[in-house]
């Protein structure tokens, strides 16, 4: 290998990890908003308008961002800007692909690359695009999530846009020179850098998942346990059961059931002086039956402090209304925590969904004892009209 060979091949290692460099930066700020709700439409494939608008928006930015990290080379920029072009197309389909890609490549203008990147980004959007409607058309919509095929798309792709620069970039053998030197690090940095993106978006992907599963299974346990119980009507006896389910179903630190005026149950941390019986005192309690509201004081945000006892463990409280006909409050459902453990978000969620199914319970329960009332009032006027001396 002569001295010129070896000074290209050390180039080209230099702009790959220059570029990996820039790669490193650009998916730390996809980490990063993997942690907010921008990331949630993306980890599913609905065909809904909001999920294609926040694909194009996401992946826009991801796609400007790529060329603004890129590295400057004989007035042209050896990028990671394919990513977003790809990812778009792959999650959003061919439409919202050829937006993304158009996008990236119109703000990518200027340069003796400028037309033939245009056209490359906007190209690599509807191959990332046929991908999805390919897939889709197969019900294969979880194979679009795989590092692997990104891995591969994207690969495809940057030899598709080196294709374009060496037919559509004047002067030619500027162009080629170009893509001598480029063609290597993009492949490599691109293609690694799409397949590591859509490992971050696969992890949040498999999370909401087992969330969401952890939630349907905890509810649907909840409810086969809880049925039957209120058909006795709404008291002590009864709220005390639902209140132990519901204490060993979402593991909380502690679970009570009031009505308008008293609590009915408690059952966890706090049970020695949070007594059934004992007069509703709770700031939170009475806004939640007074406003019809849920009240969730989490401790940091909205202090919580137990009102019946100064040096009582729990540290958070989340309270839901329990209603009858009408919107009527009959009383409430409460979840805590002690002070040294955050709440749950799917406690959150799953507190108020609990209480929709006490509540209806609740309806039920009442109906049933009405029906029963009724029928034992006809049994008493059919016997009158049998037996007048009964």
């Amino acid at each position: 290998m002569n001295s010129s060979s070896q000074q290209d091949l050390i180039e080209i290692m230099e702009l790959i990890f220059s570029l990996l460099q820039q790669l490193s930066v650009y998916l730390v700020i996809a980490y990063l908003l993997s942690k907010t709700p921008l990331f949630m439409p993306i980890t599913t494939i609905s065909g809904r308008l909001s999920q294609r608008f926040s694909c194009y928006i996401l992946f826009s930015l991801f796609c400007i961002l790529g060329t603004y990290f890129g590295l400057n080379i004989d007035d042209a920029i050896a990028n990671t800007r394919a990513i977003g072009a790809v990812m778009g197309g792959v999650l959003g389909g061919p439409i919202v692909g050829f937006a993304v890609g158009l996008t990236g490549g119109w703000h990518r203008y200027g340069g003796f690359t400028d037309l033939a990147c245009a056209i490359s980004t906007t190209a690599e959007g509807i191959l990332g695009g046929l991908v999805h409607s390919y897939y889709v058309r197969r019900n294969h919509i979880d194979q679009l999530y795989r590092p692997s095929i990104v891995f591969g798309i994207t690969l495809i792709a940057e030899v598709l846009q080196m294709a374009i620069i060496l037919l559509v970039a004047k002067p030619f053998d500027q162009a080629l020179e170009l893509v001598n030197a480029i063609a290597l690090p993009m492949v490599i940095a691109n293609s690694a850098g799409a397949a590591l993106f859509m490992s971050i978006i696969h992890d949040r992907k498999t999370i909401y998942e087992k969330y969401s599963a952890a939630f349907s299974s905890r509810a649907l346990t909840i409810a086969q346990r809880t049925v039957g119980i209120m058909s006795k009507g709404f008291n002590e006896q009864s709220a005390k059961k639902i209140a132990r389910i519901v204490y060993e179903e979402t593991e909380v630190g502690a679970v009570a059931i009031t009505d308008r005026e008293k609590i009915l149950a408690f059952i966890g941390i706090g049970d020695d002086h949070h007594l059934p019986g004992t007069p509703i005192s709770s700031i939170h309690t009475l806004r939640s039956i007074n406003r019809s509201e849920l009240v969730y004081a989490d401790g940091y945000d909205i202090p919580y402090c137990c009102s019946i006892h100064d040096k009582c463990k729990l540290g958070s409280a989340l309270v839901i209304p329990l209603l009858g006909g009408n919107n009527e409050v009959l009383g409430t459902i409460k979840l805590y925590e002690p002070k040294h453990k955050l709440f749950s978000t799917v406690n959150v969620t799953l507190g108020e969904g609990i209480a929709k199914l006490l509540s209806n319970q609740i309806l039920t329960g009442r109906y049933a004892q009405q029906q029963a009332l009724l029928l034992q009032a006809e049994l008493r006027l059919l016997q009158a009209q049998v037996n007048p001396h009964f």
